[in-house]
């Protein structure tokens, strides 16, 4: 068995996390390949190293005259890992590099460079550690000219390199360009990079290791102490990230999934927990009708009225084609007869809302036109609403016994998620009242 195991900033913020970090790898032999993340904050007060980094590089940049600040942020980050490096007992200096991260910034390199170094750094001090071999993830992790992963050629690369080597340290979170020059993924992407390996080694399980025990029912600051999701498929897992679940980087799925490799969503503070399992399909029933409840805050609607619409060919799409040339996303889209209603986020709308009103007057001419805003959209996700009677009409009880007014419903084909829209001000009762009905009551 290969498993591949990566943690997060919080995971490995002092030294202290670093000897959790040690004990749980050394558990287990199949824990082969390990991932790791930049130090993490070690308090509430305290910065993230890669916040550091970045506001480092930013003083870089500027002026001469500030090169006093440059250089004290460095060598607060330069203390960090030091703090480690002692904590551990370990013989390793990282002057060296800090002399070539002190050279490249002042040649103004570039951002990505920056950010990178934090789980570079790491990196190396995570195989002293181990007594594993140090990997640096811009000669095996490519993108192409454009700036978007090349996950053949990496994969091709990567599995090469690791089919020769027992264990190794793969920092996360960038690789390279054509012209050797650092890209990162996006902010969190070390779970992609887990992934990422997992897919390169066949792995039998890619370990997550973070700060929470898996997935939860519902999110925390609105429901205390809410159940733990035992196991999840990719699509729910997707739908509710897309909703604001975020304990795993959504991208981070693909690599995985494609090789029908498990993602165990791990608690480094408290290892004994089982986690949330990630897999593709699963016989195995939930607990509860629902998998989980997710939402988001602060849409608007618009909604487009005109008699025997339904007979108008082309109808749809003249009104969408109204959003697409005012670069505006669309989030949901229920319908009648006559009347369509389309939700979008608040924020990308408010500057363009009357070029929009224009456009769909011009395109279709309506009979009439109303906008709604500080609205929620709220998903209920669970695999086990198909096989259950009466969800939506359990949902619409719970709403109503809680003053709830819904303003849109809308259920996919898959009947794997059930979309609800409420008033901001309704959102977070709104949740509590559905988990109430499927998790608290189960009747």
């Amino acid at each position: 068995m290969i498993k591949v195991v990566k943690f997060g900033g919080s995971s490995l913020a002092s030294a202290a996390q670093f000897k959790k970090v040690g004990a749980i790898i050394r558990k287990e032999e199949t824990r082969r390949y390990v991932v790791p993340s930049a130090p993490g904050k070690r308090h509430s007060g305290d910065t993230k190293v890669t916040d550091l980094l970045y506001k480092c590089y930013g003083q870089a940049i500027l002026d001469d005259d500030r090169e006093e600040d440059f250089e004290e942020i460095l060598k607060v980050i330069k203390d960090r890992y030091d703090s480690i490096i002692n904590g551990l007992e370990l013989t390793i200096s990282l002057d060296d590099e800090f002399k070539t991260i002190r050279e490249n910034f002042s040649k103004k390199i570039g951002r990505d460079y920056a950010a990178s170094r934090g789980e570079y750094l790491n990196g190396i001090i995570m195989a002293a550690y181990l007594g594993y071999e140090f990997i640096d993830a811009a000669e095996v992790i490519f993108f192409d000219e454009e700036g978007e992963f090349d996950a053949e050629k990496t994969n091709e690369v990567l599995s090469e390199r690791l089919a020769h080597t027992e264990r190794a340290v793969i920092p996360g979170f960038y690789g390279s360009n054509p012209d050797g020059t650092i890209h990162t993924f996006s902010r969190g992407g070390s779970d992609i990079t887990g992934s990422i390996v997992a897919r390169a080694v066949h792995a039998d399980m890619y370990e997550n290791w973070t700060d929470v025990s898996g997935f939860l029912i519902a999110d925390p600051r609105i429901i205390k102490n809410p159940k733990a999701i035992d196991v999840i498929t990719y699509r729910e897992l997707r739908e509710l990230s897309y909703m604001g679940a975020t304990v795993l980087h959504e991208d981070a799925i693909f690599p995985v999934r494609r090789e029908g490799i498990p993602i165990n969503i791990r608690n480094t503070n408290a290892p004994e927990d089982k986690g949330t399992l990630i897999v593709e399909a699963t016989c195995q029933k939930p607990r509860f009708t629902i998998t989980g409840v997710a939402g988001k805050k602060d849409f608007a609607s618009i909604t487009v009225e005109k008699a025997m619409m339904n007979s108008e060919v082309g109808f749809c799409r003249k009104v969408l084609t109204v959003f697409e040339d005012n670069g505006i996303s669309i989030e949901h889209m229920p319908s009648g007869i006559d009347t369509m209603t389309i939700f979008v986020h608040q924020d990308e709308f408010a500057e363009r809302e009357q070029k929009v009103i224009a456009g769909i007057h011009r395109a279709v001419e309506p009979d009439f036109l109303e906008l709604e805003s500080d609205l929620a959209l709220i998903a209920v996700v669970g695999r086990g609403m198909r096989a259950t009677r009466g969800t939506s009409g359990r949902i619409f009880s719970a709403l109503a016994h809680a003053n709830v007014n819904v303003k849109m419903i809308d259920q996919g084909s898959s009947e794997l998620n059930i979309i609800i829209g409420v008033r901001n001000h309704d959102f977070d009762a709104a949740i509590k009242a559905i988990y109430d009905i499927f998790v608290n009551t189960r009747i």
